[in-house]
């Protein structure tokens, strides 16, 4: 569809006041596993171009990923099963071998090639480095699957001070140095608290809340934590997205201004989200307050 001069100059004004209040700020967007296994390789380029764009007009993104989908690809591809407990990861010696591995070694490097191309200069960060999340176990049965108990932003502010933008492979360290499996909404919201970032981007393969969730015209354009409550007490929020909520409501409590959930199959959804009046995902705020 050929877009006239006159919409393209009414898009860009809409977005000028955004861009002005942004600048400077930092935002963090956790590209979930799921959005990472339903995106293709144009998509992503997209969207490395978008963090770049950010990058380019003054704020300050910090890109934070999963990769569920593709860790239990590489166990298929190893020959060993993924067992689930409780609906997390059971995580032993070997599994979390296969995790940095994945992590480390494929995800976290292709978002920042990516990232590079796209003409932003971006670096590769693990949550082990210098303690940037200290865990402690969270339950035997789990294995090596963390809670996060303290952040040290250090390594990923010092990348921001210098212009680089930190795209944060989401494992953890205990006390002795034993490498744990965090769960990335987790890490992203308690990364963007320790950065006092602005706002907090959860890319994902669904829409946001949905009021009815067999129909995607009913999406819900802001909650607060009262309307959660109330959502979930009615059954509407369920699943899934009731930890990716708690992680929106963490964020906010800890002084982020607002979360934000997004489809991150759609094209340019970051910058839709962040520089137009409306929006297309579901805002988690801490009050009324618009955000």
């Amino acid at each position: 569809m050929k877009v006239s001069p006159k919409t393209r100059a009414a898009v860009l004004s809409e977005a000028l006041p955004h861009l002005q209040r942004f600048a400077g700020k930092v935002i963090v967007v956790k590209y979930g596993g799921n959005a990472l296994a339903d995106s293709s390789e144009d998509s992503m380029e997209v969207f490395a171009r978008d963090v770049a764009l950010l990058h380019a007009v003054g704020m300050k993104p910090v890109v934070v990923h999963g990769g569920g989908p593709q860790i239990t690809a590489m166990m298929d591809r190893l020959g060993k099963e993924a067992r689930f407990h409780n609906g997390l990861r059971v995580t032993d010696a070997e599994t979390i071998e296969i995790v940095s591995m994945v992590l480390l070694g494929s995800v976290n490097p292709m978002f920042v090639s990516l990232i590079n191309q796209s003409g932003a200069n971006a670096a590769g960060v693990s949550g082990n480095d210098v303690g940037l999340f200290q865990c402690v176990q969270r339950d035997p049965a789990l294995g090596f699957v963390g809670d996060i108990v303290s952040v040290n932003p250090m390594a990923v502010q010092g990348l921001l001070d210098d212009g680089v933008v930190p795209v944060v492979a989401t494992l953890g360290t205990d006390a002795a140095g034993q490498s744990y499996n965090i769960n990335a909404d987790t890490a992203a919201s308690a990364l963007a608290v320790a950065l006092k970032a602005e706002k907090i981007l959860f890319l994902t393969d669904i829409a946001g809340v949905l009021q009815n969730p067999a129909d995607p015209e009913s999406l819900i354009a802001t909650l607060t934590p009262a309307t959660v409550a109330q959502l979930t007490s009615d059954g509407v929020i369920s699943g899934g997205m009731i930890p990716k909520l708690e992680s929106c409501m963490h964020a906010v409590a800890g002084g982020v201004a607002a979360a934000h959930i997004l489809d991150g199959r759609l094209a340019h959804v970051t910058l839709l989200e962040l520089l137009t009046d409306t929006g297309v995902g579901t805002m988690v705020i801490a009050d009324e307050v618009a955000s």
